[in-house]
């Protein structure tokens, strides 16, 4: 293109070939600056990152299904790219997979139907947290299987949780107080909650218990395959096609499973859940990165959540850190630190690469101890996508656009269940708590759902019902979140939860225990923020400037749900329930539902 003459320009070997550039004089300042920058680019990607360094020098196990189920460097490049394609500038990447498809007619009447065809009531797909539901709907008799594309089993990682959340699990049937005692690996108490040197408040049992995954997983599929239950390893998902009289998933491998009920258990990155949303981004996002590493020599109290230091940038990104650290049941020196921030999706937002060699120089001054004195055992990393309803106004036109959480049914014959229904808090990252809380309910309806052949999107939908005190807490999770080109101090977030913290402290347990456990009830709130406006009043310019007037706008209709909620629970539920057994079949299982998403929206099933 260019006219005149000619010069070669030498670079040094790279990856041992020599390389010539040709140059025009009239450009060569310019290009060869735009060499230089490739080459040490180049250069750059090519040396290893402490991260990969670290989890490259680890002996990872195979990978397993579920939130934290893989270790490898490999696995988390893979995470990367799919976190790198949900915050790209354009909402919608590419069409989602059409999973589920519905077909008019029964089954039987199908093509379908000529080939073996295996016969269930339920089939679960998503085995991980799917077991639990499966192992509860078996318990009532239920003929079901379940569906896991790796080996189902749990993750070497342990899952922190109080002891009265697992008695959910006692009460629903598939453990006994046994079994939480063998998969109990480790106990701790007390447990620290704190934000950047303004002081501490110490708390009793709360997360702390660390459980096996690897034995009570084993232990619940043990009991699921004694009632009879079926288990398809090593299968993945290929399609679902919905007749008027059954649910029939087709598997890769060419299994073909006929069901009542199909109960979605494939997490936040379900195929299914994919297709419903159709490709939205998420509204928020919690990135997840830790390790459970062996050194630590005072090591018997946890930390809930902690700060130990302000907003800071990460790339173009402003962040801020928090903190959860707990004794792990491995050994007496090893201890499980994880490092979470919660984002808005966009095209800076930092990987969890990046946020891994954050963690590599801040866990150390945090927990006081050297790098170079402690073993890492295994890296954990993960993303946490939520979703909430841009107005209490537009519940409904959420609900016909399927975008809601919990995500309503959008399929007849099709549920959502655990991380893949969005029933998660916003402040939480991993479902297991809220598994917990939610399984006697779920397993209770469905049940009845599919004796009342009650299978319709409608019907299903209210097992997954708008929740108030979850809508709720967006506002948590937006005070939480830093966000760019405001004039709000880099130490208001650690203000702010201080302030809310020792309010809540100041007011008892039956209000800092609920919300420590991701339960929001509207008396215990009313009273926490009505004390901080009184303790600290001009800390509400820097609130309206962090979370934003619309989103203030549209809280407040969620809390007056949440109060409308507690009225409803606390006062019509009794009257509407001497009527239930009066009522017809179909009008008492919709009753007994609104019941339900009365007590739990409202946070009135936490008991002290």
């Amino acid at each position: 293109m260019f006219s005149g003459t000619t010069m070669m320009v030498p670079l040094r070997p790279c990856n041992g070939v020599s390389q010539y550039l040709s140059k025009s004089p009239m450009v060569h300042t310019k290009r060869q600056t735009t060499v230089r920058n490739i080459y040490m680019k180049a250069q750059t990607q090519a040396v290893p990152s402490r991260t990969q360094r670290i989890m490259e020098s680890i002996s990872v196990g195979g990978e397993v299904g579920g939130a934290g189920g893989a270790y490898s460097y490999s696995a988390l490049k893979r995470l990367d790219k799919i976190w790198s394609s949900i915050c790209s500038a354009e909402t919608v990447q590419q069409e989602p997979q059409q999973v589920v498809s519905d077909f008019p007619g029964v089954f039987s009447h199908s093509a379908l139907a000529e080939k073996a065809v295996h016969k269930f009531d339920v089939v679960v797909c998503g085995g991980t947290l799917g077991i639990f539901i499966a192992t509860a709907l078996s318990v009532k008799g239920l003929k079901v299987s379940v569906v896991e594309r790796n080996l189902l089993k749990g993750r070497e990682q342990e899952w922190n949780i109080s002891r009265k959340e697992l008695m959910e699990l006692v009460e629903a049937g598939i453990l006994n107080e046994n079994d939480i005692e063998e998969a109990t690996a480790v106990s701790f108490n007390p447990n620290r909650c704190g934000f950047e040197n303004k002081g501490e408040i110490w708390v009793e049992d709360i997360l702390n218990l660390g459980i096996s995954p690897v034995k009570l997983i084993e232990i619940v599929k043990k009991r699921f395959l004694a009632l009879d239950g079926v288990i398809f390893e090593g299968c993945s998902v290929s399609g679902i096609s919905i007749y008027d009289d059954a649910a029939v998933l087709q598997l890769a491998e060419g299994n073909i499973l006929s069901s009542r009920l199909i109960i979605d258990a494939m997490g936040n990155f379900s195929p299914v859940v994919k297709q419903i949303r159709g490709g939205r981004k998420p509204d928020g996002v919690c990135l997840v990165v830790g390790s459970c590493a062996h050194g630590f020599k005072d090591n018997s109290t946890s930390d809930v959540i902690y700060s130990s230091s302000s907003v800071k940038k990460v790339g173009s990104a402003e962040v801020q850190y928090f903190w959860e650290a707990f004794p792990a049941g491995s050994g007496p020196l090893d201890r499980t630190t994880y490092m979470f921030t919660y984002v808005n999706p966009q095209p800076d937002s930092p990987k969890l690469e990046e946020l891994l060699e954050d963690y590599w120089d801040l866990m150390p001054k945090y927990q006081g101890v050297s790098i170079d004195n402690l073993e890492i055992l295994r890296v954990i990393y993960g993303i946490f996508p939520t979703y909430c309803e841009s107005s209490i106004f537009t519940h409904q036109a959420c609900q016909l656009d399927r975008l809601d959480s919990p995500l309503p049914a959008a399929f007849n014959r099709v549920l959502q269940f655990g991380d893949a229904s969005g029933i998660q808090s916003p402040v939480s990252f991993g479902g297991f708590g809220s598994l917990t809380r939610h399984l006697g309910r779920l397993s209770n309806g469905i049940y009845e759902a599919i004796n009342g052949d009650f299978l319709d999107s409608y019907s299903l939908s209210l097992l997954n019902p708008y929740m108030p005190n979850l809508s709720a807490s967006w506002l948590f999770q937006r005070a939480m979140s830093a966000k760019k080109q405001t004039n709000v101090s880099p130490e208001f977030i650690n203000e702010l939860l201080d302030i809310n913290f020792k309010s809540m402290q100041r007011l008892g347990d039956p209000v800092l225990r609920p919300f420590l456990q991701d339960v929001i009830q509207f008396g215990p709130l009313a009273k926490t923020l009505g004390l901080v406006m009184l303790t600290k009043p001009q800390i509400l310019p820097s609130i309206f400037k962090q979370v934003d007037i619309p989103v203030l706008f549209d809280w407040s209709g969620h809390f007056f749900m949440l109060g409308y909620y507690t009225f409803l629970s606390s006062f019509m539920d009794p009257v509407i329930r001497s009527w239930l057994n009066a009522f017809p079949s179909k009008m008492k299982y919709e009753w007994k539902r609104r019941l339900e998403a009365w007590k739990y929206g409202s946070g009135l099933d936490y008991r002290l």
